[in-house]
């Protein structure tokens, strides 16, 4: 494409923009990106500089205002160049600062590791979320590396791609930014697939030449019939479906291009909302409207804020049209979206928390992800994938529109259900959840909503809350999520009363005073098992890992004498020199045991063991909690331990059981392969009730990284359980 030079931007932006103060400002911030992006180039071989300057024309196209086009001037000279932060606020002030900042931290993406992406991913959303100009900036930053995409390499172009599509094309999307998505897609397709986008292209183009007669004989004939009605203010023009909105229809639809209706649309622009629908009638009234491909988006607009009438109609040729009524207002809007309500008018008093206050009011899903951002600000369990994948499976996705009792509009994914909404309202709401009605009648809270539906959450303040299997019926990451803090902090508030109970048992034994209990004493005698408050004590004692014994004797003051820590001395040096080969297992008074690990349970390092002395074949070590202990000789059972000098990986099994999606198995694969732990083997059915059940059998060093595989396992969308596997 031709490279945009600065007289030229300068001419765009002075369309909107007259005040020399402004221009001044806008001049300076070029000549200081100029001349701290001298020498450097881009891949295409052009100056660097020729980039902000195409990025800030597009945001000029956009109608931006002084403060966002320069910092689109100068978005990389922090992350490029020797150009501070300070610098720039001093020059060009805070607010620049700020925006510069934002784009500058969100900027740098990794393609080499997933949760490296995700990462910046959650920080792209958090700093949309405080400032919404930030993401503007960086889609078009993203829009023109995508019209250069063809100078990087291949995989790397894959790559940049599959993320606009995933991230960036969405985005504009819910910003309204219609013509902006509509590239992004393309241009994406095109890098993807090539062979699909010229073969679409040269569908559409032949369509255009074989319509244009119809499309001409349409529009006398709708000229015709709006001057009998006396309508005179009105435009009529046509537009082409994107290729990648076709693609998407002919390939996860599996329609064939013949079968695709609104290849090209008719849009008749009026001056009033009431012309709107006196304009369909007179439509409606001389075609024939095929049935259920009418969509009153005035009424009920799009989260983007795009407000348009869609109907399609069969002429008396046998033409099919998709034709779109609105107004000029409403046009902008569906042409540049938030863009629109923001664009820069001289004289205006112009304040970022307003702004931002409005677009949340304006854009409901915003406002979500407001919500989304600053539950996340506050959670330390939810990863930035976790993160992520709510917003782009919750927000960026959503596509359909129910009610609450007072007609509020709330967006959710297909498929969820009255816990998904009571979750979207308030985090209190879904804990105390205990039924659903939808439309006036009651109705399960596994029930499937629907577009319109009208949704009354009742609650009980006595509701015991969401339980385990909530987990299978929710669709939404953010419910999903929530209902997996709620269970966590239950399973704490359960262990910390079991420790407490039981050192409260224990001091009562030892005529013990609790008194001398507290942080200050925790943090003292406990630091080095890395508990530091009382509260953690008690959940310790209660998980099993600290000894209500151990804390009564430090608060007694009682020590080990010398003999018996020579005694255990003793004792743990025994047990590293009769450790066995290659098992890493120890038996007392066995120097050279024979030594298996039980294939029915496969216990791993740090696991709980026991040993069992087989006829011939030496001694099987089990997992304690393995099923198959009861069917054994007790008296056979002996002592084994693990050793403390042990370099090997144990083999263990998982079983998993989730969605029965497309990519599952995947998933779950990728999500081990971060860890770099390896998989020996891998098996996967599908239940009758479409649930996926996956066992594999993992490599892991001990049971800390096995917790932590499962951990993370448990974060791959639409897994329900995942526990250790015995046979």
């Amino acid at each position: 494409m031709d490279l945009i030079s600065f007289p030229v931007l300068k001419e765009k932006i002075q369309t909107y923009i007259h005040k020399k103060e402004d221009l001044k400002r806008i001049d300076e911030a070029y000549q200081l990106a100029l001349f701290k992006h001298e020498g450097q180039y881009r891949r295409s071989g052009d100056p660097y500089i020729t980039h902000p300057v195409a990025v800030c024309y597009i945001l000029a196209e956009l109608s931006s205002g002084p403060n966002t086009l320069i910092a689109a001037l100068l978005h990389d000279l922090v992350e490029d160049t020797d150009t501070t932060l300070k610098e720039i606020d001093q020059k060009f002030g805070d607010d620049v600062k700020i925006l510069v900042d934002g784009v500058t931290k969100i900027s740098k993406l990794s393609y080499t590791q997933e949760i490296s992406q995700a990462e910046n991913h959650q920080k792209m959303l958090l700093a949309m979320s405080k400032d919404i100009r930030v993401i503007l900036i960086k889609i078009a930053d993203r829009l023109h590396n995508m019209r250069t995409i063809d100078h990087q390499v291949f995989d790397k172009r894959i790559k940049i791609a599959n993320e606009t599509l995933d991230i960036y094309a969405p985005l504009a999307h819910r910003l309204g930014l219609f013509n902006i998505k509509a590239e992004l897609e393309d241009i994406s397709l095109k890098a993807i697939n090539p062979p699909y986008f010229y073969r679409i292209r040269s569908l559409v183009e032949n369509e255009e030449k074989i319509q244009t007669i119809a499309v001409e004989q349409m529009t006398e004939t709708i000229k015709k019939y709006l001057k009998e009605h006396k309508i005179n203010k009105y435009e009529i023009s046509g537009r082409t479906k994107s290729i990648y909105s076709i693609y998407k229809k002919m390939v996860f639809q599996n329609r064939a291009f013949e079968d695709i209706y609104d290849i090209l649309a008719m849009r008749i622009i009026v001056d009033k909302i009431e012309t709107c629908y006196q304009v369909l009638g007179i439509i409606h009234a001389n075609f024939v409207p095929i049935p259920k491909r009418f969509k009153d988006y005035i009424a009920v607009p799009k989260p983007n804020m795009y407000q348009s009438l869609h109907t399609t109609v069969l002429t008396d040729n046998g033409s099919i049209f998709e034709i779109q009524i609105r107004t000029e207002e409403m046009d902008k809007v569906a042409e540049f979206g938030v863009a629109a309500h923001w664009a820069y008018k001289e004289g205006k008093a112009y304040s970022k928390e307003k702004e931002q206050f409005e677009i949340a009011q304006k854009l409901k899903w915003y406002s979500e992800l407001l919500k989304m951002s600053e539950d996340n600000s506050l959670s330390d369990t939810e990863t930035a994938s976790e993160f992520v994948e709510s917003v782009k499976a919750d927000i960026l996705s959503a596509n359909v529109y129910v009610f609450t009792p007072r007609g509020q509009v709330i967006e959710l994914t297909r498929g969820c259900t009255p816990i998904d909404f009571a979750y979207r309202i308030h985090t209190d709401i879904g804990d105390k959840a205990v039924g659903a009605i939808v439309n006036n009648r009651i109705v399960p809270l596994d029930y499937e909503l629907q577009t319109g539906d009208v949704v009354n959450i009742r609650t009980n303040k006595n509701s015991p809350g969401p339980s385990e299997d909530w987990l299978k019926i929710v669709k939404s990451n953010h419910a999903r999520h929530k209902i997996r803090n709620f269970l966590n902090r239950a399973n704490r508030d359960k262990l910390y009363q079991m420790g407490k109970d039981a050192l409260e048992r224990e001091a009562i034994s030892q005529k013990a005073e609790l008194t001398k209990l507290d942080d200050e004493f925790v943090k003292k005698h406990f630091s080095k098992n890395k508990i530091l408050t009382v509260e953690a004590l008690y959940v310790e004692i209660g998980k099993g890992i600290l000894s209500e014994k151990t804390v009564i004797a430090r608060l007694l003051g009682k020590e080990l004498d010398k003999e018996q820590m020579l005694q255990r001395q003793i004792e743990k040096a025994q047990r590293i020199l009769t450790t066995s080969h290659e098992s890493g297992i120890v038996v007392e008074g066995l120097t050279m045991p024979q030594i298996k690990i039980a294939n029915c349970c496969l216990p791993v390092l740090n696991d709980p063991i026991v040993g069992f002395v087989t006829r011939g074949s030496g001694i099987a070590v089990h997992h304690k909690n393995c099923p198959n202990l009861n069917a054994l000789p007790q008296k056979r059972l002996i002592d084994v331990f693990w050793a403390t000098n042990v370099e090997r990986r144990y083999p263990t099994r998982v079983q998993i059981v989730a969605v029965n999606r497309e990519n599952i198995v995947a998933d779950v694969i990728s999500s081990i392969n971060a860890l770099s732990i390896s998989i020996a083997e891998i098996n996967a059915v599908v239940t009758p009730k479409l649930e996926n059940i996956i066992v594999l059998k993992v490599l892991v060093k001990n049971l800390d990284e096995l917790e932590k595989m499962m951990l993370r396992l448990m974060n791959v969308s639409d897994v329900y359980t995942i526990e250790r596997k015995y046979i």
